[in-house]
């Protein structure tokens, strides 16, 4: 029996995202997932290493990297339309559910147990730090899109700064403060200082 559980993995790269949003430079889903698993390390190591924590950093970053493994067969649904009201929103829980549950049955069943705990975000704890990253991440291409003259973004920067500073994360504030702005330079800019 075939299983195509990295077959569908690696389509994450055909499925957009910003489908509502003109945007400078088209983003996938597969790129974001390395984008927020990389940011996922970062708060992880911040929160470990600057303020005495004991994040499970291999582990965040895993359901990092699989946080998004549905959209291969939902798609990457906008914020506006998921979050419009409750009853579109518990529609769209519903049928990502049930994509979760198909995704997860492409997988060997002497394995498959390691993916759920990974794509069904079992621990809301260590998911704090994944959404955390997802939000940054989302953060990062409203700065690259107005750096590069898109108002486009105006709206939904301020919207996921608002979300960030909610999650009272002192790790968020650490990375706001000492590596977003850079996303906000040229190459020779961020190379020269």
């Amino acid at each position: 029996m075939n299983h195509h559980f990295f077959a569908y993995l690696y389509r994450l790269k055909y499925i957009d995202r910003w489908s509502l949003m003109w945007s400078m430079r088209r983003d996938t889903v597969a790129e974001h997932s390395y984008y927020v698993s990389a940011i996922a390390h970062m708060l992880c190591t911040i929160a470990n290493e600057v303020y005495g924590r004991k994040v499970p950093t291999d582990r965040v970053v895993s359901m990092a990297l699989f946080h998004d493994a549905s959209e291969v067969l939902t798609g990457d649904i906008p914020q506006p339309v998921k979050h419009n009201n409750e009853s579109i929103l518990r529609n769209f829980r519903e049928i990502e559910d049930v994509a979760v549950e198909k995704l997860i049955d492409t997988i060997p069943a002497a394995i498959s147990h390691v993916y759920r705990d990974l794509i069904q975000h079992h621990d809301p704890e260590l998911y704090r730090w994944v959404k955390a990253a997802d939000l940054l991440e989302a953060y990062i291409k409203c700065l690259t899109e107005l750096s590069s003259g898109n108002r486009e973004f105006i709206v939904a920067k301020q919207q996921i700064l608002e979300s960030l500073q909610k999650m009272n994360m002192p790790e968020v504030d650490y990375f706001l403060e000492h590596m977003s702005a850079s996303f906000e330079k040229t190459l020779d800019e961020i190379t020269l200082t």
